[in-house]
């Protein structure tokens, strides 16, 4: 009944469109008619997978439900963006950021609220979508956002796996929301591959566009400065007076210890037992000086360290489990489907041999790990790693390279055209070939920001000598 009621709205609105025409002669330009098409595409897509994906997520409820709420009013936010576009021409990058601001917040607000509740049993739920919400900013995306919605789709199966592996058995209704979820991307995908092919499409004969202006009136006054510190209650020894006082007694040298009293041997308490028993009556039958009992030391508050779990390569739905080996140099995946993931967790002085195509490849808190693969066709995702090489003998179209100290790429002639994604991290070295040798690049690590009269342009430094 609901898709039937659906399929009427829908009819109801091409009914609308109907009478417009008529109207206006059944005459209506070939802009008008696209613009009218994309942004009604793009409704359907509001109204088929989006809606699904929120009605599921407030049947599971708590955090899922707040989090649909959040991705649902981003997708409306950038529903006005593409209103926009379709009625102005392209304005200046100071307007553009200003209309994609709504847009941006949303994506952000729906990162900060995973990033808030990371101990809610919901946090695969909560990590999908925010692993995936990027997805919106194919707006500014040029002259592949299609491709780039489909990475961010990838990048969320890793935790749409963990919920199927949860749930698979025991509740129905969260496989579902997986498939609503992916379903979503999917469809977005679909409908920029129609309407949006090489970039977000502005309407080129349209109006010029002027962001809103401030409404007239002086400026608000700047917010009152801070209290002045007041020093009334530091203590009287940190006045200049006593400071000055204190350095005079500390420059006398040897005369500092003039005023002090001499101790005499029979007034020592370690060389007469009978005084300090005398002056301590509470310590009765306290041995001599020197053969002071030990108290037992306090037990620690440090707990024993955590015995490491056993290792694992084994399949799990479509994720290959890769974790916890040490010292070994033979681990290898062989038997590999292109819809498989690979995630390699928490290995040691190993190295890893993946063959055949895959979807993507996950590496997390690895030290001295070797990876060798053939054909990705998402992302190779590297993250809190040490020590690490990376060599692709097929394709890969990305590797994302996040909070990792020391990761030497290979490259082959096939993958040259692989885009290099890092941040936070270090001594990035991406090796190709040359000839019958390799030649080695450095991935930059430092950056300068200079203002170019309108904006901000951030360029890598090379430091040199």
């Amino acid at each position: 009944m609901a898709d039937f009621q659906s399929l009427v709205q829908r009819l109801e609105k091409v009914t609308v469109r109907l009478e417009d025409i008529t109207a206006k002669g059944g005459v209506l330009t070939s802009h008008e008619a696209g613009k009218d098409e994309s942004l009604e595409c793009f409704d359907f897509l509001l109204e088929g997978p989006i809606c699904l994906y929120v009605k599921l997520s407030h049947e599971i409820g708590g955090d899922v439900a707040h989090h649909a709420d959040m991705v649902k009013a981003t997708f409306f936010a950038e529903r006005a963006f593409l209103e926009t576009a379709s009625n102005f021409q392209k304005p200046s990058d100071v307007a553009l950021s200003s209309l994609l601001k709504p847009v941006s917040d949303g994506m952000a607000q729906a990162q900060a609220f995973r990033e808030k509740n990371r101990s809610s049993k919901f946090f695969n739920h909560l990590s999908a979508v925010s692993e995936s919400i990027s997805a919106l900013a194919w707006v500014t995306m040029t002259p592949k956002p299609g491709p780039y919605v489909k990475e961010m789709t990838d990048a969320a199966m890793f935790y749409t796996n963990r919920v199927l592996k949860d749930y698979k058995d025991t509740d129905k209704k969260h496989v579902e929301w997986v498939k609503a979820l992916l379903a979503m991307w999917t469809k977005l995908q679909d409908y920029i591959k129609e309407h949006h092919t090489t970039g977000l499409v502005w309407n080129k004969s349209g109006k010029l566009y002027s962001a809103p202006c401030r409404p007239p009136g002086p400026c608000p006054p700047p917010p009152p400065l801070p209290p002045p510190c007041s020093f009334s209650q530091q203590p009287q020894a940190d006045s200049p007076s006593s400071q000055s006082a204190l350095l005079a007694e500390i420059n006398q040298g040897q005369g500092i210890a003039t005023g002090l009293k001499h101790v005499s041997n029979d007034m020592k308490t370690h060389k007469n037992p009978a005084l300090r028993q005398s002056t301590a009556p509470n310590l009765a039958g306290a041995k001599p000086y020197g053969s002071k009992a030990v108290s037992p030391p306090a037990a620690s508050n440090k707990s024993a360290p955590a015995k490491r779990p056993a290792p694992v390569l084994e399949l799990s739905g479509k994720k290959w489990r890769v974790e916890y080996h040490e010292n070994n140099n033979k681990l290898l995946i062989d038997e590999t489907e292109l819809k498989q993931v690979v995630y390699i967790y928490n290995c040691n002085s190993c190295t890893v041999h993946i063959k055949g195509k895959i979807n993507s490849i996950t590496v997390d808190s690895c030290k001295k790990l070797a990876l060798v693969f053939e054909n990705v066709v998402g992302i190779v995702d590297v993250i809190n790693s040490k020590s690490l090489q990376v060599q692709v003998t097929g394709m890969v179209p990305t590797i994302s390279i996040n909070k990792t100290d020391g990761c030497q790429v290979f490259l082959n002639q096939a993958s040259l055209g692989c885009e290099i994604v890092s941040a936070k991290s270090s001594e990035m070295n991406i090796s190709i070939p040359d000839g019958n040798d390799l030649k080695e690049y450095p991935v930059p690590e430092q950056f300068k920001t200079v203002w170019k009269g309108s904006k901000f342009v951030t360029e890598p430094t090379e430091i040199t000598g």
